[in-house]
């Protein structure tokens, strides 16, 4: 299926939008060369009525004039409000149409893409797409329908002069915009793809400004953003310097025209077949109806472009998610015990397995620790728990059902993540905390905060709940981010926790008051912790401990480190 095709299906709610559009497009562009061409005749009638002495009724010509004038100018306008009125509606949807797609597909299969290219897809690329309508559509059935209706006007005064005018339309609308086209494919190109290379560029010299300027690389990245913004503008000029060559292009073939049908309809005039007003009402309808194809050039070039970020939104929306979900519902969890049995995985194109033949029972209520080196399967295991990612080979029940039968959004709407990347929205505290529980009285959320101990501080900001986070959460201390992650986990009050290194990074005396409103958290939920680090081990009933995927070592905290000190020495340290 073609590109055009799939955007034209992808249109079909905006339809009637667009052939209204259209419809008062051409209705604005027939009434301007009606204009133009009766004020010929009109002006050169009453002219030569007046050198011959003889009467002539000048109200009808007079009328059509001021309505033809009153059209063009109404319909410039409803054109504008129609065709701006559809462009931002089907922006708007196409957005999303995207994020609808790109939602299964996180995190497993986005993965591969920067962030900084994601964001010019759903932004630049979509933004390109208005191109399609506003500037090929619109225009391309306008020029066609308005070339026929042309052509049979010409026609209806002498068959030369209107083989004459369509060949010259045809130079204009049809040869003009396939070489516009042509050239304009590579750059378009180029274009779609340094944009996002630019934007990915300047998002990474932002965000590792610190490490850049550390280690004095920041003015090797400017040259690349130099490079980039260079090649961009490049395109640009010559994208720009052909735009003008075939809008003088088309000048000129207007002109042509012009000449070529006074070239043949003088003779017509003199031998009486023409009447001379008749003349210069076709000289300035000739004029006013390269009006109808002085568009395409330009849109045509911008095609390569559309079809450019057309093809790189279609390549997200054609990945295949990670995880597919089952075709029925979701069965009811009834309980919410975690079995593991022989599970292995690997992720593409790794080189080793991360998870091999792994084995893990938690009873509903219970609590297990999950400690091993950085690489040894830790955060895979979450992940496969999430049904972020499918294991290879081997089975993960919770509450008896395989999760294979449950739907990605109706498992980790019983899960609760406390991780130690805990992402805070550009937005308030308050906003921040909704997120778990949209529409929770102040009440609940302000009880949720005193369990996870970040009230007072909040209570104590000057604008308390409603102060702005900043993005990130740069505002906030790493130990202030992981307590309103807690307290976010509170509200959601989900029956299974997954604490991913809570308190890594953290202080003693942070990580020991995040431990003590993680305790209250963990009452009544069954847990899954991943730790360096000896806090909450205490808190804790089983150990597994993995190394390289493999598990080394499983059970009571207690006696796996008496018996496996080393090991368990070497995992938390």
């Amino acid at each position: 299926m073609s590109i055009l095709w799939r955007l034209w299906i992808l249109f079909e709610p905006y339809r009637n939008w667009m052939l209204a559009g259209t419809l008062i497009a051409l209705i604005t562009l027939l009434a301007n060369v009606a204009l133009m061409a009766l004020a010929g005749w009109f002006i050169t009638a009453m002219a030569v009525a007046g050198a011959a002495g003889i009467a002539i009724n000048y109200f009808a010509p007079a009328a059509l004039i001021r309505l033809s004038a009153i059209a063009r100018t109404a319909g410039r306008y409803s054109e504008r409000l129609v065709n701006h009125e559809a462009t931002f509606r089907l922006i708007a949807e196409l957005r999303v149409w995207f994020y609808r797609h790109l939602e299964p597909l996180a995190p497993a299969r986005l993965q591969q893409f920067h962030s900084g290219d994601l964001l010019s897809r759903i932004r630049s690329d979509i933004d390109a797409l208005d191109n399609l309508y506003v500037r090929v559509i619109v225009p391309v059935a306008v020029a066609i329908i308005s070339a026929v209706i042309f052509g049979l006007f010409l026609l209806w005064h002498h068959p030369t002069l209107a083989l004459s005018g369509l060949f010259f339309l045809l130079l204009a609308g049809g040869l003009l915009p396939l070489w516009s086209q042509w050239r304009g494919r590579a750059p378009g190109r180029r274009l779609a793809e340094d944009e996002a290379a630019l934007r990915a560029a300047v998002i990474d010299g932002v965000q590792g400004m610190a490490e850049l300027t550390l280690y004095g690389a920041d003015a090797r990245q400017a040259q690349r953003v130099d490079a980039l913004g260079r090649r961009l503008i490049a395109d640009q000029e010559r994208l720009s310097s052909d735009h003008g060559l075939t809008q003088a292009a088309v000048g000129l073939s207007a002109n042509l025209s012009l000449w070529m049908l006074l070239w043949l309809g003088i003779p017509l005039v003199q031998d009486g077949t023409l009447m001379s007003p008749q003349l210069a009402m076709l000289a300035l309808f000739t004029l006013a109806s390269f009006e109808a194809v002085a568009p395409l050039p330009h849109a045509f070039q911008l095609l390569g472009r559309t079809l450019a970020s057309a093809q790189r939104l279609f390549a997200i929306v054609d990945l295949q998610p990670a995880v597919q979900d089952p075709p029925g519902p979701s069965p009811q969890l009834e309980r919410f015990d975690i079995q593991l049995r022989g599970v292995g995985f690997s992720y593409p194109g790794g080189g080793s397995p991360a998870l091999i033949d792994l084995d893990l029972e938690v009873p509903a209520g219970g609590r297990a620790a999950v400690i091993g080196a950085t690489g040894s399967g830790k955060s895979t295991l979450f992940n496969l728990l999430l049904r972020f990612w499918e294991p290879d080979h081997g089975e993960i029940r919770i509450g008896g059902h395989p999760i294979t039968t449950i739907a990605g959004e109706d498992l980790r709407r019983h899960i609760a993540v406390v991780s130690q990347q805990t992402h805070l929205f550009d937005t308030t505290i308050r906003e921040n905390l909704l997120i778990a529980a949209p529409g929770a009285p102040s009440e609940t959320v302000e009880e949720a905060c005193r369990i996870a101990q970040i009230h007072d501080f909040i209570s104590a900001l000057p604008e308390g709940y409603d102060t702005w986070v900043g993005e990130t959460g740069v505002r906030l201390s790493g130990g202030q981010a992981r307590r309103i992650a807690v307290a976010r986990a509170l509200l959601k009050d989900a029956p299974i926790l997954l604490l991913d290194e809570p308190t890594e990074g953290l202080d003693v005396e942070t990580e020991r008051g995040l431990m003590q409103a993680l305790d209250r958290l963990m009452v009544g939920r069954t847990v899954l912790l991943i730790t360096h680090r000896p806090a909450g081990l205490d808190w804790v009933e089983q150990v597994l401990v993995l190394d390289q995927g493999r598990t080394v070592a499983q059970g009571d905290p207690t006696v796996i480190a008496t018996a496996t000190g080393a090991p368990l020495l070497r995992a938390l340290g």
